[in-house]
């Protein structure tokens, strides 16, 4: 059996609870970003040399689709239960972001992606993350109630996955690759 329907083939797409939208309207693009954001992830999770950022990962990676889930939820149905973003979940991302700082400190400077492949992945994941918590943001402004621990989690996911970048830099060996501002500004102090 194909996984496609071809309903979609005039551009519009079907919400959760029922009725269709177009594609191009804030909702599937909030949706959507959220579900490049978690593709973007799983690049990361595979590229990764350490099995403690690989759990990471995927347990943000989960709750990243059950965001989807929320957001695509059609305006006026309920969202079930078990799609909703919790304190707990906004929680969980700064207990991560705490341990993640002690193992491997922050740079007190801008730097580069692409230390390791991994880390790579991991900026380019923390990048679409922005990315759609700003569509997510947008699509609150177009009336869509949005829960606010969803915009909250999406904010505190990018900083994990920037301080797992980092880490993920420390267990592959490799520095923190610094901007050429902060470069230049090392090599004007000698």
């Amino acid at each position: 059996m194909p996984h496609y329907t071809r309903s979609g083939d005039d551009g519009s797409t079907t919400l959760w609870g029922g009725g269709r939208i177009g594609k191009d309207h804030p909702q599937p693009e909030a949706y959507g970003a959220i579900d490049e954001a978690s593709s973007a992830l799983g690049l990361g999770r595979a590229l990764s040399t350490d099995s403690r950022t690989r759990d990471i990962a995927i347990e943000i990676q989960r709750r990243l689709y059950l965001i989807m889930a929320e957001l695509a939820v059609a305006p006026g149905k309920p969202v079930p239960e078990d799609f909703v973003t919790q304190v707990k979940d906004v929680d969980q991302l700064e207990t991560w972001a705490a341990e993640l700082e002690r193992l491997a400190p922050p740079p007190n400077e801008f730097v580069l992606p692409g230390g390791s492949p991994g880390s790579a992945a991991l900026d380019l994941a923390r990048t679409t993350i922005r990315r759609a918590e700003r569509e997510v943001v947008r699509l609150r402004g177009h009336g869509h109630p949005v829960n606010d621990d969803t915009i909250r989690y999406l904010n505190r996911a990018s900083s994990v996955l920037f301080d797992l970048a980092r880490y993920e830099e420390q267990q592959a060996g490799v520095d923190a690759i610094r901007s050429r501002a902060s470069a230049q500004s090392d090599v004007a102090a000698q």
